[in-house]
């Protein structure tokens, strides 16, 4: 018995029988693609929220020591001419979230001990704790004449 070449599993569908087969994927390759994405994403996912977090407390750092190092200079630029004068403050607030401490202990005389510094203010209560401190500087001016 000779078979109709329209007849052949490639050409049978529902339209027709002249019509080819399309193509197409089943529920279960849907479903087991679907597993195999899911689970190469959340690593991937996890990945970027780590960068993010670690991206962020490092633009905190840097922004703290920028804050420390303008009033570190700006504390000896002013020493040469006001020796004299006191420079220590208490968390002044800086750009609304950053707050900074300077001390100015005398030595001696001629010789002041002075530390900077600075933190991000996370809890917001417009006191630099501990766990919130970022960046300290020191350093030791001298009387010039």
């Amino acid at each position: 018995m000779r078979r109709n070449p329209h007849r052949s599993p490639q050409f049978r569908s529902h339209r027709g029988l002249n019509t080819p087969a399309r193509g197409g994927f089943t529920l279960t390759e849907v479903v087991v693609a679907s597993a195999l994405l899911i689970i190469a994403i959340v690593p991937i996912l996890k990945g970027l929220t780590s960068v993010h977090v670690h991206a962020s407390q490092i633009e905190y750092k840097t922004r703290a020591l920028n804050i420390a190092q303008a009033r570190l200079e700006e504390i000896k630029a002013r020493s040469v001419y006001n020796y004299g004068s006191s420079y220590s403050e208490s968390n002044t607030r800086i750009d609304g979230v950053y707050l900074r401490t300077v001390t100015d202990t005398a030595i001696s005389a001629n010789l002041r001990h002075i530390t900077v510094i600075c933190g991000y203010d996370a809890d917001g209560n417009r006191v630099l704790a501990a766990g919130e401190t970022l960046v300290t500087l020191e350093t030791l001016i001298a009387r010039r004449w």
